[in-house]
């Protein structure tokens, strides 16, 4: 058995995200706010986890507890998995409803194209961990 990458991940009082190791090595992280503490936390976490990016990985983002995505915290998302380390994860978004998914993917539709991560965005998290447990050469 492969021993699980530790997960560097230390919870701050201003934040609003939690995260875990997931059961097949990847993470789950939680978004209850995308306030600017949040982002900044977030985005120094995400990219110095994908500096010791090794293998193949699995993230879950939970933003259902979030109805409004601002178009900053969406380019965040795309500054992070546009990251060449990137390559290696599939990351499935889960969103509060369709109308939240189809306004990611308006403002991100040409950002996507340039990012490294394989990512999809759905409204139920039962898809979105179907596609994640798919053989990770199978996106």
């Amino acid at each position: 058995m492969t021993e699980s990458k530790p997960l560097n991940w230390t919870p701050a009082t201003d934040v609003g995200y939690s995260v875990i190791r997931r059961g097949d090595g990847g993470m789950t992280l939680t978004f209850t706010d995308l306030s600017d503490a949040t982002l900044a936390h977030w985005h120094e976490f995400a990219l110095e986890h994908l500096l010791g990016s090794d293998r193949r990985t699995r993230n879950l983002y939970d933003l259902r507890s979030v109805k409004e995505i601002p178009e900053k915290a969406i380019r965040m998302a795309v500054d992070a998995n546009s990251d060449p380390s990137a390559r290696n994860i599939r990351v499935a978004v889960v969103v509060a409803d369709q109308s939240v998914a189809d306004a990611i993917r308006s403002v991100a539709a040409l950002a996507l194209a340039g990012t490294a991560s394989a990512m999809k965005i759905f409204a139920d998290i039962n898809e979105a961990e179907a596609w994640l447990a798919r053989p990770l050469d199978q996106i």
